[in-house]
């Protein structure tokens, strides 16, 4: 499928939109998580190495 000339990415809406508040910087839009599909079909979401922020909360308060 091809984009229209007018219409922007996925991509690009998602950091317009994690970029759009006041004190937001690139860095905030950067991925987090990694997806992949087995060859059987399955899909699996890890969270990255290198993301600033992680589920789960900070393990110094839990």
């Amino acid at each position: 499928m091809t984009e229209s000339a007018g219409e922007r990415s996925a991509e690009e809406k998602r950091r317009d939109q994690l970029t759009a508040a006041p004190k937001s910087t690139d860095d905030d839009a950067r991925p987090r998580i990694d997806v992949s599909e087995t060859a059987e079909g399955a899909v699996r979401i890890d969270i990255r190495d290198d993301s600033p922020v992680r589920p789960g909360g900070d393990p110094d308060l839990v």
